[in-house]
């Protein structure tokens, strides 16, 4: 009797399109391990990236707002969601291998800094300028995770999560996806999260932009997936429909002008940035006070490259306590 995992290879060599990339041909992992009956290694992918610290840390890390009071604002992880969701959409329209496109989706940001891109600027200013979240997220996986041992994840997957923005394309459709979904999750999104801070309003979008592609945040998503899917079905490359493509071009470098540079938005940058020097500071001249695992990594990869994993891994709340901790006088109590 065939295990479970044959099934599901026997049923992607069935059914999935000709350009999509099968299970059974993964250049594998880099350390050894004892294949699954029950999952395939895409599958297991998503299930080690799911139930890892790091995946679950991004609940309190910035999207665009710092620290907003309100729930409904995004969050790092809920961004992760909704460009799982989409990335799997276009997939299954596809018919692309859902599970390999749906771990490299929930693999992509779990490098992300405290506080967003402001955090990641502040690491280039104070570790490296190469320093960017997608590389610190391979870094995490292969490096951080699970006590240091790394997740131990298939190179297809590895190579969704480094190369999802950028310059650099993945080497599967799978991945590229990401690269898009990603893209049509944060504009649409973003602009759900001005509007609700009341820095933007849907009327501020040019018309044109808003009759192209839809006045709503559902119809404009609907808008964007659709028009992959149309350029992209039965082809060995991910696109857009031109015109649509033009038009989320020009979104974007709205929101660009409208909020990702907005002062109201961006008010808290200067304090997050000076906040995470501060403690950059501090453990490059304590290190003795960061936990084993970046303790244990001096080493190997040098004192700076180890304060730097150790500040990036923190949330936007443990980053604030623990500043608090170290720098802001307690009231004194009988």
């Amino acid at each position: 009797m065939s295990s479970v995992c044959e099934l599901f290879l026997e049923r992607e060599k069935q059914t999935l399109s000709p350009h999509a990339f099968l299970t059974a041909n993964t250049r594998g992992r880099d350390l050894p391990y004892t294949p699954s009956e029950m999952r395939t290694e895409f599958q297991r992918d998503r299930d080690r990236i799911i139930h890892s610290q790091s995946f679950r840390r991004l609940m309190n890390k910035t999207q665009v707002f710092l620290a907003p009071t309100g729930d409904h604002y995004r969050t790092r992880l809920t961004h992760t969601l909704e460009v799982t969701q989409i990335a799997r959409i276009i997939a299954r329209a596809l018919r692309l291998n859902e599970d390999l496109t749906e771990a490299a989706a929930l693999g992509h940001d779990l490098g992300h800094t405290p506080f967003g891109h402001s955090g990641e600027a502040a690491m280039q200013e104070l570790y490296s300028a190469d320093f960017t979240h997608y590389k610190q997220s391979l870094r995490v996986v292969e490096k951080l995770e699970n006590d240091g041992k790394g997740l131990n994840l298939t190179w297809e997957v590895r190579d969704g999560i480094v190369n999802h923005t950028g310059k650099c394309m993945a080497s599967t459709l799978e991945g590229v996806i990401v690269k898009f979904a990603d893209r049509i999750a944060y504009i649409n999104h973003d602009i759900d999260d001005a509007c609700r801070a009341g820095i933007l309003q849907t009327e501020d979008i040019p018309r044109d932009l808003r009759e192209t592609l839809g006045e709503t945040h559902s119809k404009r998503i609907n808008t964007m997936v659709s028009a992959v899917i149309a350029a992209s079905t039965d082809r060995d490359r991910i696109a857009m429909i031109p015109e649509i493509q033009e038009a989320t071009d020009r979104l974007r470098k709205f929101m660009f002008e409208a909020v990702y540079t907005n002062p109201v938005a961006k008010a808290q940058d200067g304090r997050a940035k000076e906040l995470l020097a501060q403690l950059y500071s501090h453990f490059r001249h304590h290190p003795e006070e960061m936990p084993e695992l970046y303790r244990g990594n001096i080493e190997r990869d040098g004192l700076e490259r180890c304060v730097c994993d150790f500040i990036s891994g923190m949330t936007d709340r443990y980053a604030i306590e623990t500043y608090k901790e170290l720098f802001i006088p307690r009231v004194w109590s009988n």
